[in-house]
């Protein structure tokens, strides 16, 4: 037995139960078990020298420029799916939000809620899947909070996030920003992640091969940016997909849209469940999309670097600003005709995010 190990046997006695054991209501009570919980799960696997220190804060220091901070929670059902589960998903959808304004994300916080009786086999998993996210994106999970409500009160685990990072000096992306004549360009197909959600749902009659989209975007970002710093806007479409997100920076910057039906992204599969079950692919969540609104004389070298990278291999041109006091997005058919995309009325698909 290692020193480490000794050590931890003499504080908190038999190590805790990944094979068998549940989440007890005195893991969040503040005391013994709660400090073993930390120590033997949560401390381990996200280590970094913040969490080592052990104090109820992180005191940082940032790179100059602007900061951005986001907060995000994550409650989604079922808790694994194809491509990834809660704990990726958390980790991806913060560093998503930041990269949004262009920033280089720098550090997380992870707020956790679990459920009495929750397998400490599943919670493991998940915390191992959010620290390889976390390392992959080369993010650090800084600090965080474990709490436990009584059975039948959280669904297994909810998870809240807060990111922050840092802005390049002179770049300023925002959804106020679109000026008609603009090109709307997205990175790659659109409904992935709501229905590899789907097929796992225990009540749905149906097998497909999708996996979730979800990833961290912040280095196409950094690409983009670098190809292109004449973005004027970056958007993720997840709950409400693509055109619920339209919408919204059609209301922010006082325009309207006009997208292409043949020229966004859609794989078959996705088609084929949306089809099956009434659903539209374009209000279908999405966690590893991207929206960028530039310029026009800017879209086909930005299109180009996009489809350099490995997140943007099917990125495509799907529309265009237009002048419309009204805000409507309206999408051209493959059959010729125009409807308009409407924000999304009711919950579609719920618990996917």
């Amino acid at each position: 037995m290692s020193a480490p190990q000794a050590r931890t046997r003499r504080e908190f006695g038999r190590p805790l139960n990944f094979k068998r054991g549940v989440i007890e209501l005195s893991h969040g009570s503040g005391g013994r078990a709660m400090a073993q919980l930390i120590n033997e799960l949560f401390a381990k696997y996200l280590a970094n020298p913040w969490l080592e220190q052990g104090n109820d804060q992180a005191c940082l220091e940032l790179p100059a420029g602007r900061v951005a901070m986001t907060t995000d929670s994550y409650v989604i059902s079922p808790l694994f799916f194809p491509g990834g589960d809660i704990g990726s998903l958390a980790v991806h959808g913060t560093i998503n939000d930041i990269a949004m304004s262009g920033a280089r994300p720098l550090h997380l916080s992870a707020g956790f809620i679990i459920e009495a009786g929750f397998p400490l086999r599943d919670l493991k998993q998940i915390v191992e899947s959010m620290a390889g996210a976390a390392r992959a994106a080369e993010v650090a999970v800084v600090t965080g909070d474990t709490k436990v409500v009584e059975r039948g009160k959280a669904d297994g685990v909810f998870i809240n996030t807060t990111g922050i990072g840092v802005i390049p000096a002179g770049l300023h992306l925002s959804g106020d920003l679109a000026q008609p004549g603009d090109c709307i360009l997205i990175n790659g197909t659109i409904g992935d992640h709501g229905v590899a959600v789907m097929s796992e749902r225990t009540e749905l009659d149906f097998e497909v091969s999708v996996v979730s989209d979800s990833a961290a975007l912040h280095d196409l970002v950094r690409v983009m940016v670098a190809a292109a710093p004449q973005i004027r806007c970056l958007r993720d479409p997840t709950r409400g997909g693509l055109a619920t997100t339209l919408n919204e920076i059609a209301r922010q910057s006082n325009v309207g849209m006009v997208i292409q039906e043949a020229a966004i992204p859609v794989l078959p599969e996705v088609s084929a469940v949306c089809e099956l079950l009434g659903l539209d692919p374009l209000y279908v969540a999405n966690e590893g999309k991207l929206i960028a609104v530039c310029p026009p004389q800017h879209a086909q070298s930005l299109v180009d670097a996009m489809k350099d990278h490995p997140l943007g291999r099917k990125s495509a041109l799907i529309g265009e600003v237009a002048a419309d006091p009204h805000h409507f997005v309206r999408m051209r058919t493959a059959f010729g005709g125009s409807r308009v995309v409407d924000w999304l009325s009711s919950e579609q698909l719920p618990r996917i995010c």
